[in-house]
């Protein structure tokens, strides 16, 4: 009886979109099975001494050979670490859901019944799909910037820099973002901010840009990543001269405060005030001439809401009489800004950032580039922000005019970059907090900030 040939068994890994389980099929492992064993045959010495021969074979026949014993073959065992640059699944490192949660912080004073309440208990298990989606974003935005941190070097483009982290974030959720709507599911959350200097924000390469890191600089690196439209928004700055080490420590400090202070019934302008103290309470030497750290007044946090990156309340970093109230639910983006120049940016340069709007307008478009763009953004990226290098990586060509032409029609938003003062230099840190029922949750916190 012949035996039968090694059998393969395919082990499905999928990235988690909760319920739904969306994600990416990894490669197969291979069960193996033994042949039967085949019988050696070998000649043997005759007892006949008077003849004193050894038997010969027939004429013709074919010597056997021996057949080896096969092993087993091995089944691959699923990555336990992250490769370098990062690569494998985070779903296959935490599988059936088990992704790390983010800092856990008992709420204060006349919220801290919510800690034990059953009540507040059941409602934030009813919000299990909703924490394994931030979770999984949360731990893919961990893993790639600590690689980032570990790899941006001097001499390096921004455009390799950005898409540096764009691919990896794309590798580690299982969405390339090439196929029609795949990016939607999960992905790269908002353009890569690499913002140098007096460059406060929202700059990201275009095409072509041959801007190169200097030893000099200092560079806020703001990446986003979502799954299923949560998105995890947190930034650094990184720089290399010590000279500019006390301006990282005030901003850093002056976001930790942030954090630290919100909560549940916590106004928004009384937050503005710590933060500011914070900041302010720092100055920096550069260059022999001692400058006076500012919360940059006209940069806030802000909500986030399912696909969109800006929601409906803003978190000022200076303080402000507003009186709203963060509340149950809500997830905010606690983001603070420092800078040596004016305390005050505006818009300046190339955009590079767009978002369509989800309270665009009903247009007739009459340019035929327009509509067509239009149907490529609705369908790959919904109200998730996009640059100009997504729809270069999607083969769209001479698209600038009909872009143009949505936004001058309030279709898609625009953002500019946002610059101090040339010759001074800015710095921010960025984490994302969810309020929820029980505790509060700093969903972006890491061993790095």
């Amino acid at each position: 009886m012949a035996a039968k040939p090694p059998s393969d068994e395919l082990e499905k890994l999928s990235v988690s979109n909760g319920a739904n389980g969306n994600g990416k099929a990894a490669a197969a492992a291979a069960n193996g099975s033994k042949d039967g064993d085949a019988a050696e045959h070998s000649g043997d010495d005759s007892d006949d001494d008077a003849d004193d021969q050894t038997a010969e074979p027939a004429p013709g026949a074919a010597k056997k050979k021996k057949n080896k014993k096969k092993k087993p073959k091995k089944k691959k065992k699923a990555p336990t670490a992250q490769t370098d640059p990062p690569s494998v699944l985070i779903s296959q490192l935490f599988p059936n859901n088990t992704y790390p949660k983010g800092e856990e912080v008992e709420y204060k004073d006349e919220n801290l019944y919510r800690t034990t309440n059953e009540e507040k208990r059941h409602l934030d298990n009813l919000n299990s799909e909703f924490l394994t989606d931030y979770r999984h974003a949360a731990e893919t935005h961990r893993q790639v910037r600590q690689w980032a941190q570990k790899n941006i070097k001097p001499g390096q483009t921004l455009t390799e820099i950005a898409e540096g982290i764009e691919d990896s974030i794309r590798r580690l959720v299982g969405h390339d973002g090439l196929a029609e709507g795949d990016a939607k599911i999960a992905g790269v959350g908002f353009p890569t901010g690499v913002n140098l200097d007096h460059i406060a924000a929202h700059y990201t390469p275009n095409a072509g840009n041959k801007t190169v890191l200097q030893q000099s600089n200092v560079m806020k690196v703001d990446i986003g990543v979502h799954v299923n439209g949560k998105i995890v928004d947190s930034a650094f700055t990184i720089a290399f001269d010590p000279m500019y080490d006390n301006l990282l420590a005030a901003v850093k400090d002056a976001t930790n405060t942030g954090v630290r202070e919100a909560g549940i019934d916590v106004r928004l302008g009384e937050l503005g005030g710590y933060i500011q103290e914070t900041m302010e309470s720092y100055e920096c030497e550069i260059n022999g001439t001692t400058y006076p750290i500012k919360s940059i007044r006209n940069l806030t946090g802000h909500t986030i809401l399912p696909y969109s990156i800006h929601g409906t309340k803003s978190v000022p970093i200076v303080k402000s009489a507003d009186n709203t109230k963060m509340e149950e639910g809500d997830v905010f983006a606690i983001e603070t800004f420092g800078s040596t120049g004016n305390g005050y940016v505006h818009d300046e340069g190339e955009v590079s950032h767009y978002a369509l709007r989800s309270d665009a307008p009903k247009v007739d478009l009459r340019l035929s580039s327009a509509k067509s763009l239009l149907n490529v953004i609705k369908k790959n990226f919904g109200t998730i922000p996009f640059a100009r290098r997504y729809l270069d990586r999607l083969g769209q060509e001479k698209y600038l005019l009909g872009l143009n032409n949505l936004v001058q029609t309030g279709i898609v938003e625009d953002y500019p970059p946002l610059l101090d003062k040339k010759g001074s230099y800015t710095a921010q840190f960025e984490h994302t907090i969810l309020l929820r029922p029980t505790v509060k949750e700093v969903i972006s916190r890491g061993d790095d900030y």
